[in-house]
This record gives C-alpha cells, sequence and structure tokens, in this order.
C-alpha cells in the first residue's frame, strides 16, 4: 500500500486508507465521505508526514511545490549573539515557533538567518504596505535576487515573496503548497479569525514568527502555538538595554486641568456615568462598551450620554492645558527628534498645525510617507505627528524623544511606542514622556498600558 498526499485547496487529500483501518494519523485528519479518503488542514502536512515515516508507511507525496532555495545571502552582515542563539534555538524546535525580541533588536536580522540556514522558498507575511515594501528591499539587497511581492496591486510570485496578511488570506488556497518556509512578521497579529486561515491553509513545514508582544488582550494569543509554534526564543528590552538597544527612560507627567476644563470634565462624566448607572451596564465587562453603545443609540438621554462620554475623553486626552505641556517639551528638545503620539486623527491634525509639524496618518499616501521619513530622518523636520500608523514596523533610528499625547490601554501599544525610539544610534539616550490629564479616566488607561513589564 502507498498512501498519496496532495494539495487540496488549503488542504491535504490522504489517499490509501480506509475508514475502518484506524490509520496512525495526526489528530486533525479526518474522514471525507465526498472523496472517501482523509483530509486535513494543510498545516499538518508536517506532522502526517512524520507519521507515516515514523510508521514506516511508503507514500508518494504530490503535495509539496516548493523547492530548496538556490543561493543564500550574499550580503552578511556580524549577527548579534542573541541573534546567533535566537536561530539557534528555532532551528533545535524543528524550525517552528516564536522569537520574541523587543522593538529595534533586529527581528529582521534574524529571519534572514533562518531563511539562509533553512534555504527552502520562503514568503514573508507582514501587516502593512510600508512593511512589505521594507522587507522586498531587504531581501533583495541581501539575497541579490528577484524578490515577489503579493499586495497592493501587485501579484508577483518568486523563490522569496512578501505578502500581506490580507493577501495571504484571499491567495494562500491556491500558494499555500508553494512555499517551504513562512515567517509572519509581527505574528500578534495572525489569531484573527480571517489571518488564521492563512496559516492553516499553508503547509510550510518550517514556520516563523516574529514579534516584539505576542500576548494579545483577547487571549487568542495561544493559537500562535498551533499556527507557528511554541515561543522558543524570548529578550525584553531591559534584557538588551546599553549593548544594543539605546538607554532611555520612561517619564509619566501628571497635567492639571484648567479650573474651565475640570468643571467641563467632571459635568461630562456625572451625565455619562448617570447614563450607566441607571441603565446597569458594567463597562468593565467583555460586552459593557457595546451595550453602552446599543442602549445610548435608544433614546435622546442615551445619546446625550454618549455625547457626554466623547466630551469627556476629548478633555482627558487632548485639553489645551495637555497641548500647552507639549509646547515645553518641543521647546526643552528642540534639538532633537521627537514623535508626537495620540490617540485621534483630529487630535493628531490639530498638532499639526499648532507646530507646524508635519502628519503621518493612515489616509497618507504611501509615497508622502516615505518623503516625510525620509526628511525626519536627514533633519529637515525634528518633530513628526501620528496617530498610530508609526506603533509597528518602521525604523526610525534617528527618533530619540516621543511624546505620548493620548493613547488606548493596550500595554503592546506602550511597547511599540517606546520602540520607536530604541534602535541604537551613537551614543544615543532615548526618553518617552507620557502626558496624563490628572484626575480624570486616562489615569486608569495609562496604568493599564503599563501594566506590562516593557519598562522595567
Amino acid at each position: 500500500m502507498t498512501v498519496s498526499i496532495r494539495f487540496d485547496a488549503g488542504t491535504l487529500d490522504i489517499g490509501g486508507f480506509d475508514r475502518q483501518s484506524k490509520p496512525p494519523l495526526p489528530e486533525a485528519c479526518r474522514w471525507d465521505d465526498r472523496t472517501r479518503r482523509f483530509r486535513a488542514p494543510a498545516a499538518a502536512y508536517a506532522a502526517v508526514v512524520r507519521a507515516l515515516i515514523a510508521h514506516r508507511i511508503p507514500y508518494e507525496d504530490a503535495a509539496r511545490r516548493y523547492r530548496e532555495l538556490d543561493g543564500g545571502l550574499r550580503v552578511h552582515r556580524e549577527p548579534r549573539p542573541f541573534q546567533t542563539d535566537a536561530v539557534a534555538a528555532w532551528r533545535a524546535a524543528r524550525g517552528r515557533g516564536l522569537i520574541v525580541l523587543p522593538t529595534g533588536a533586529g527581528k529582521t536580522e534574524v529571519a534572514l538567518l533562518a531563511i539562509d540556514a533553512i534555504r527552502r522558498e520562503t514568503l514573508v507575511v507582514a501587516p502593512t504596505l510600508d512593511l512589505v515594501a521594507q522587507w522586498h528591499r531587504l531581501l533583495r539587497d541581501r539575497f541579490r535576487r528577484d524578490v515577489g511581492i503579493i499586495g497592493g496591486g501587485d501579484h508577483v510570485v518568486e523563490p522569496l515573496t512578501v505578502s500581506t496578511y490580507d493577501s495571504a488570506f484571499l491567495h494562500m488556497n491556491h500558494l499555500g503548497a508553494r512555499f517551504g518556509l513562512v515567517v509572519f512578521d509581527e505574528c500578534h497579529h495572525l489569531p484573527g479569525e480571517m489571518y488564521s486561515l492563512a496559516a492553516q491553509h499553508c503547509l510550510a513545514p518550517y514556520r516563523l514568527g516574529l514579534t516584539a508582544t505576542p500576548e494579545r488582550a483577547d487571549g487568542r494569543h495561544d493559537a500562535l502555538a498551533t499556527l507557528v509554534g511554541p515561543t522558543v526564543f524570548r529578550r525584553r528590552v531591559a534584557d538588551l538595554t546599553g549593548d544594543y538597544l539605546a538607554d532611555y527612560e520612561v517619564e509619566r507627567i501628571l497635567v492639571e486641568l484648567t479650573d474651565d476644563e475640570r468643571r467641563a470634565y467632571d459635568e461630562a462624566r456625572r451625565t455619562y456615568r448617570a447614563f450607566v448607572v441607571r441603565q446597569g451596564i458594567r463597562v468593565s465587562r467583555p460586552d459593557g462598551w457595546s451595550q453602552f453603545i446599543i442602549r445610548s443609540s435608544r433614546s435622546a438621554e442615551g445619546r446625550q450620554a454618549m455625547a457626554a462620554y466623547q466630551r469627556q475623553r476629548q478633555l482627558a486626552f487632548a485639553a489645551p492645558s495637555k497641548l500647552a505641556y507639549v509646547e515645553r517639551l518641543l521647546h526643552r528638545h528642540r534639538r532633537d527628534r521627537a514623535l508626537l503620539f495620540t490617540d485621534r486623527n483630529d487630535t493628531a491634525y490639530d498638532l499639526s498645525r499648532r507646530f507646524l509639524a508635519p502628519i503621518i496618518t493612515h489616509q497618507t499616501k504611501v509615497s508622502e510617507r516615505a518623503a516625510i521619513l525620509d526628511d525626519f530622518a536627514a533633519g529637515v523636520y525634528n518633530a513628526l505627528v501620528t496617530s498610530r500608523v508609526l506603533n509597528e514596523g518602521v525604523d526610525m533610528p534617528a527618533a530619540n524623544v516621543g511624546i505620548v499625547i493620548s493613547g488606548s490601554g493596550s500595554a503592546r501599544e506602550h511597547v511599540q511606542r517606546l520602540g520607536r525610539l530604541l534602535r541604537k544610534q551613537g551614543d544615543k539616550r532615548a526618553v518617552l514622556y507620557e502626558l496624563v490629564a490628572a484626575d480624570t479616566s486616562e489615569v486608569f488607561t495609562s496604568e493599564r498600558r503599563r501594566a506590562s513589564d516593557a519598562d522595567d
């Protein structure tokens, strides 16, 4: 008996067994009554092959369509010791797993070393077009070969290819057998309901996940062990500061509201809280916020409560007194390169107009964004305003000052914003200021996002 394995639209089609034979296949394999064969997600490919080899069952592999990568790195750099250790740990785990390193520690260099070590046709998946372009340039320059790109209107497949997560989800059902190694950059995005299918529909036996913060608020990070592999190597900011990352400090500044701002905040807060209490809504519960949205839309009183919520949030996150303090910090650091982070686009535009600083939001075109970043790096601008789009994946070694005007309660966001400043450049010392409106709900938000050990 010879077993056959085929790739079929993101799944494995396994023939040669009958339903009653109880074959030694992984648990992911299920009998398909339509084809009268066993079927499994393509991601089970490595486990299926290992099971057949372990039980000395001959098989015909018509599933894999990837080949060895002819030629490795053409441009070599001396790896840092922890990068070498990370790749060794990943290879010891059969080339499957997560490598968790702080922003600025050189995760991309680790991926290049892994690709060079495995030498299989490789797909790199990244969350944004900016990162796709960055990876495309890096792979082309270091491997000295044509590199494919999928996403943003391009669809060119090469032995080395870069894709967005969205495009990987759309095309993996027919590209899933094409690559032997898949690298998931910023892999904390992967456990989302759609993106996880991209990992399941890919048969690549070698998988590498890169992130600074794998944990997710929804708990879905547990799925990474199945989709990519276990965490095989981890270093924190404190482990690398000084030798490999810039020295830094984080300073939280409580900004007192003016009397007028305080009265307006307290009034809006009372209106919002009164409605929530009367409706019996517990906002801290997982469904609390959605309940508030639903009920606030049903009456004039509810709409007034929603307006009050937005008003108190705006006063806490972007009070004039807080923006005045930003001016003081920019004057203090007028010879530095400062990034101004906000949670809202309208606040970002206000800051841009007030301080005559360029702005990058999700609406900024890719070409314009690249030009602004180049000018910032060259010192044409010494301040740059952004909402959330620079939170991850952008190299900004010149930046040494960060000013958080507002943000979410996400610990990941805090780590990412700090990470924008940590890339080592000479004797640079970085400082991240976190401006918090005193005696407002923003104090609790700040405590939540600082609940990680990123700045320990």
